[in-house]
């Protein structure tokens, strides 16, 4: 039997492990190589003031196996705070084993004990298909929102 997820709030600590899964993901699911020293400045940025993010952590056998970062959006229209779900890397040995699950209903239950956080938003690159049926198991919906970005 596999060990238990665990989920919880990243530490300090966790900066350069975070900064690490996040590479991974970049150049896995958009072929990016990112710069690590700004990666890891940015991860610390979020650790460091609370306002602008929050990481999370699962883990299994004591070992970091996924993380996700959650940033906050106001919604005049809820009259609370919405989650962004951004950053989510798990290890690609423990995919299909529920590790994202557990940092998603953490969120779910999270929102769901506040009176100002009213719901979950992610989004996710066209081509991963693989993440959006886990989102669709999740019971998440596309809805009617189309993003548009601009990056310097």
């Amino acid at each position: 039997m596999p060990d238990p997820i665990h989920i919880r709030l990243a530490l300090s600590g966790d900066a350069g492990t975070i900064a690490e899964l996040q590479v991974r993901m970049a150049s896995e699911t958009e072929d990016l190589e990112l710069d690590r020293e700004t990666v890891g400045r940015g991860v610390q940025a979020v650790l460091d003031n609370p306002r602008k993010g929050e990481y999370w952590i699962a883990e299994a056998g004591g070992q970091v196996v996924g993380c996700l970062m959650v940033t906050p959006e106001w919604s005049d229209w809820r009259n609370g705070t919405v989650l962004w779900v951004q950053s989510l890397y798990v290890l690609p040995e423990m995919r299909g084993q529920g590790v994202y699950r557990r940092l998603y209903e953490h969120l779910q239950g999270r929102i769901a004990a506040s009176s100002d956080l009213k719901g979950i938003r992610l989004y996710v690159d066209k081509r991963n298909t693989a993440a959006q049926r886990v989102y669709q198991r999740l019971g998440m919906s596309r809805e009617h929102y189309e993003l548009f970005e601009w990056m310097k």
